[in-house]
């Protein structure tokens, strides 16, 4: 059952569908299983440290108006946290977890829940940090490309998330207010940035971690991409 905020039911169903990519339609942890092959012991503690530095350095380039493509900062990440583990990643070793991050897992439920979306007209799209290039190739590798339109990259803001600019390419690409368009992020500093922009937002919470403090929450609370459907 999906928790809520006091005032969630006041909200009509919302027009469209925005996703974060990475973390909420797929499983960024996944490439843990090739890293652990290749560090026995240390596989988890790698993919972990390397999503929180990905993300920092997504932040730092934003603030500073250092605009580094999400690839690049992907691979930078990977780079520093290997050396700060002290793990011997050589280049092959390099590419190899590189190229995991193109055939991310997708969660389960996927599938099912967009189908259910578009069963019910609704259009479903996805709003990602991840370059064009990226987006297209680990869509279609987790065959949910065909699903999904539109496909927003906020490399054409040069900005992250939770920049403005980067929240701002839903609305001009759905031609909708923010308010009218659901934004479904596994992040809960995500689903508070899209709420601080005006979304109706939806924060997937799989760990059962807590509430961030910062005098604001997302419209609901789910634990699956299941509960989207509960707005409709």
């Amino acid at each position: 059952m999906d928790a809520r905020t006091p005032s969630a039911d006041r909200f009509a169903p919302p027009k469209a569908v925005l996703f974060d990519v990475y973390g909420t339609l797929l499983d960024v942890y996944s490439v843990g299983l090739r890293a652990e092959q290749m560090f026995p012991g240390a596989g988890e503690r790698l993919a972990r440290a390397w999503r929180d530095k990905q993300i920092e350095y997504s932040r730092l380039v934003s603030m500073s108006g250092q605009y580094r493509p999400f690839w690049q900062l992907t691979r930078d990440a990977l780079q520093v946290t290997a050396q700060a583990l002290r793990l011997p990643l050589d280049a092959a070793g390099e590419d190899s977890l590189m190229n995991e991050y193109r055939h991310l897992s997708a969660f389960p439920e996927n599938r099912a829940v967009l189908l259910a979306l578009a069963d019910r007209g609704i259009r479903t799209g996805v709003l990602s940090n991840g370059d064009p290039e990226m987006l297209e190739v680990t869509l279609r590798s987790a065959g949910m490309v065909e699903l999904i339109d539109p496909i927003l990259s906020v490399h054409a803001t040069r900005r992250y998330k939770t920049d403005p600019a980067a929240y701002a390419l839903g609305p001009d690409a759905l031609g909708l207010p923010a308010s009218d368009i659901l934004f479904v992020s596994s992040n809960c500093w995500d689903a508070i940035g899209a709420t601080w922009y005006g979304y109706t937002t939806l924060w997937i919470n799989r760990a059962d971690a807590p509430m961030e403090r910062l005098g604001i929450q997302p419209t609901r609370v789910g634990h699956s991409l299941r509960d989207v459907l509960e707005f409709f």
